[in-house]
């Protein structure tokens, strides 16, 4: 089969055949139907985060869906033909072993949650770490009906955060630099936007999620909430920024990181798309073209997410 591998940190991706994965006792084989594309690739591939990644030369790719092709014999509640997602975590696909941009992958039976018939290829793939990141972070910071809450990037978590913050009933100040998107932010019925969280400084926000984590966006976050306020580190942009630790102590603020999600908060996602409650701002590409599209992200030209997906 073909796949899409990485031989070290600052190469380009390589597409070669590989042999297909075959499933051990308590392993999963799924043919890909759609694996989405995130900026967390980019570092993979610019040396950012290469050091996190189980070895190398991997098969990239960490939001994965498609449909069951061959089940070890030890594994039971999953049959071969059925839909299925793999939500991304550091010890799974395409960061702790060979990932979905590929012909096929295999995982653990843990890994693997099934996908509602009514949620499509192209949106089951992103909810497996954007839509599960966004709404994990949303968690973390105990977000509630009511809680004033800035975010920072309506990009591809961005944009699902504020539909899930929406039903949630929480108000929704976003922040987003990029004003090409804010019509499609707008769309989204949020309370105020602007190019810069500290706009919102007079809202006393209760929580601000930052999903960029470029410069001085945590800085911004930190400045701008409230009183006894927390602020929610997602987005990686920089891997190091400066802030005010005067303004943290006098403000008793809250300060987190939040990585990832569980299983549980996956299969929420994908019930809350199935329902028509949120969906991903998704851009379609080809297998054949995961490596430039990597590259696009790395150039800051994608509003949304780019999901690869097979005919």
């Amino acid at each position: 089969m073909k796949a899409w591998r990485l031989l070290a940190a600052h190469e380009p991706l390589i597409y070669v055949d590989v042999p297909d994965p075959v499933a051990g006792p308590n392993e999963v084989v799924v043919e890909v139907k759609a694996a989405g594309i995130c900026h967390t690739d980019v570092g993979y591939l610019d040396g950012t985060l290469t050091g996190i990644l189980g070895f190398t030369p991997i098969t990239l790719g960490h939001e994965i869906a498609g449909i069951v092709s061959e089940l070890g014999a030890d594994v039971t509640g999953f049959d071969v033909g059925q839909r299925v997602a793999i939500p991304a975590t550091v010890a799974g696909p395409g960061t702790g072993t060979d990932g979905g941009f590929a012909d096929k992958v295999k995982a653990f039976d843990y890994q693997v949650i099934p996908v509602p018939d009514a949620v499509p290829w192209e949106q089951a793939a992103p909810a497996t770490d954007a839509g599960m990141t966004s709404y994990h972070a949303l968690k973390v910071g105990g977000v509630k009906a009511g809680t004033r809450l800035g975010i920072i990037g309506a990009g591809g978590l961005g944009s699902l955060a504020i539909q899930f913050a929406k039903a949630i009933g929480a108000k929704i100040y976003v922040a987003e630099v990029n004003r090409g998107a804010w019509e499609r932010v707008e769309g989204l019925g949020v309370d105020g936007l602007a190019e810069n969280i500290r706009d919102f400084t007079d809202k006393h926000l209760d929580v601000i999620v930052d999903y960029a984590g470029f410069d001085s966006t945590t800085d911004d976050a930190i400045e701008t909430v409230g009183f006894r306020g927390t602020v929610v580190q997602v987005g990686m942009g920089t891997e190091r920024t400066n802030i005010s630790t005067t303004t943290m102590i006098l403000k008793q603020l809250t300060y987190i990181g939040s990585n990832g999600g569980t299983n549980e908060d996956c299969a929420e996602v994908l019930d809350l798309i199935a329902a028509g409650t949120v969906s991903s701002h998704v851009e379609i590409v080809g297998f054949d073209d995961v490596y430039d599209a990597i590259l696009r992200f790395e150039r800051g030209e994608v509003n949304g997410r780019l999901v690869a997906m097979r005919p």
